[in-house]
């Protein structure tokens, strides 16, 4: 027996095409478009607001010694994990210096349980002030950069302060320049201290 053969009529293929294309438009076109933002360097939430170091230093390996004002050597590597947040302060910290430590320690605060993940260790001159020293020893270990291992972090203006997130091993995750954005740093510590 044989079947016969029916012809489909040409107006009902295209409309039937035309929606197999419609339906195939809309699975690739996000994965085009994404391409596309790729390719153009936007990365969503892949980005932090420190810049990133690079290359990649450890403190621990390159033996860089902080001794603490009361003598002792800052180590690195803690009996818990810890992050340090590392500030570093330019010529004559004042107003706006004391104002960005000030920042770094409410962001510290921020983290509420995770607070204790956080130790601030502030590298420089201490103000003049003897109420701004007594309010930093609050919150920030005081020391000095033995060898001026992180002399290329320190910013150079007067009344400046920059930052630096190191890991609990030891290596430097990001660096914050003078004028960073306090509410960034803390978006960043949210992400890492978990």
């Amino acid at each position: 027996m044989t079947v016969p053969m029916t012809t489909a009529d040409p107006k009902s293929l295209r409309k039937s095409r035309l929606y197999l294309l419609l339906i195939a438009m809309v699975f690739a076109a996000p994965m085009i478009v994404a391409g596309l933002l790729t390719l153009g360097g936007w990365q969503p939430g892949a980005k932090g607001n420190g810049q990133p170091i690079t290359p990649q230093r450890n403190f621990v390996a390159e033996k860089l010694q902080v001794k603490l004002a009361d003598g002792s050597t800052y180590p690195w590597r803690d009996s818990e994990p810890r992050m340090s947040l590392v500030a570093l302060a330019g010529p004559d910290c004042a107003t706006h210096c004391l104002d960005a430590l000030t920042a770094m320690a409410k962001a510290r605060v921020m983290l509420s349980r995770n607070e204790s993940r956080l130790r601030l260790l502030y590298l420089g001159t201490l103000p003049q002030d003897a109420a701004a020293r007594q309010a930093m020893a609050s919150y920030w270990l005081a020391g000095r950069d033995v060898d001026g291992k992180l002399a290329s972090f320190r910013p150079t203006a007067s009344d400046s302060v920059s930052a630096l997130l190191v890991e609990s091993n030891g290596t430097a995750l990001s660096f914050y320049p003078a004028g960073f954005d306090a509410a960034g740093l803390l978006r960043d510590l949210r992400k890492v201290i978990k």
